[in-house]
């Protein structure tokens, strides 16, 4: 696939996103869309960066998690100079 079109049909996947309105139907398209590993593997991720925000120990994160050291440090890496995204996320959801 070319760049262009890949970053077109990114966009288009997150116009899909943005078309779901209730946890059911994220549920069902996110079943549709990705396998279970993928699944389980984004939702660990979000759980390292939970617990790294809440200042646990990279020992601590993965013998709760089960992540490897590697995603560990690339969740890090993100919450450090990524976009703000987990914080953004993580602070919507102590709102609630």
């Amino acid at each position: 696939m070319s760049r262009e079109f890949e970053e077109r049909e990114i966009d288009q996947l997150y116009e899909a996103i943005l078309t779901l309105k209730s946890k059911e139907e994220l549920t069902s398209f996110f079943s549709d869309v990705c396998t279970s590993k993928e699944i389980a593997s984004i939702a660990q991720r979000f759980q390292v960066a939970k617990m790294l925000s809440e200042h646990h120990t990279y020992n601590e994160v993965a013998e709760a998690t089960g992540a490897s050291t590697a995603t560990i440090s690339r969740v890090n890496r993100s919450l450090v100079s990524g976009n703000g995204s987990y914080e953004l996320v993580l602070s919507r959801m102590n709102e609630q």
